[in-house]
């Protein structure tokens, strides 16, 4: 058996697997069952198992390049070598570029009326101020989710608050009436001393 049938690929577990292909793939793990079905290794689709796959995913990243190789044909380890890159460079950009732009708009989206309420509101309270210190700056970043439907909507969020004394989050609750924002309820809340500011009580 000469060097090219005793690497050729696509005959499952038959096919011995070139040394220089061996390693970990950021395909795999990065893109898992999208890149299962694109390399013919369908045991990536363990990834829809709840449990399963939170091992399975490194499983993916150990394992893949070798099933890739064995489960589908490829003109050469050149062939199979390009591939690869390629998956792996699509998960550079989804990591590093797509994901960040995703969490970042949907983060510009929540900063809107209802933040900026919150946001004066926690300033002028001297509880928070007196707990952080002043100035109070928010975090990059808020979390929750806005619903809007045409002049009403409601708004709960959540972003952390920091000042020179320390850090603390705060939990905002809104409603929109005729067009217009108006807070519900606001918290700030310091998981170390488990100290609650409520800065806006829910109206009784």
């Amino acid at each position: 058996m000469n060097q090219g049938q005793e690497y050729t690929s696509g005959l499952g577990k038959e096919s011995l697997v070139p040394p220089e292909i061996q390693g970990w793939s950021w395909g795999a793990f990065l893109f898992n069952w999208i890149w299962g079905i694109g390399n013919s290794t369908y045991i990536a689709l363990l990834m829809f198992v709840p449990l399963v796959n939170i091992v399975m995913i490194f499983v993916l990243g150990a394992k893949g390049n070798k099933w890739a190789w064995q489960n589908r044909t490829w003109r050469d380890v050149e062939h199979f070598k390009k591939t690869q890159k390629k998956w792996s460079i699509a998960g550079a950009v989804l990591v590093f570029i797509v994901l960040p732009f995703f969490f970042i708009s949907i983060s510009s989206m929540l900063k809107g009326e209802a933040f900026d309420l919150s946001l004066k509101a926690i300033n002028s309270n001297n509880e928070v101020a007196q707990l952080i210190g002043t100035p109070i700056e928010p975090g990059f970043f808020v979390v929750g989710n806005i619903q809007i439907s045409g002049p009403t909507g409601q708004a709960s969020l959540q972003y952390s608050i920091s000042g020179p004394k320390g850090e603390a989050e705060a939990y905002v609750f809104a409603n929109k009436e005729i067009g217009q924002w108006n807070l519900n309820e606001v918290i700030v809340y310091k998981e170390e001393q488990n100290l609650k500011i409520q800065v806006i009580a829910p109206k009784q």
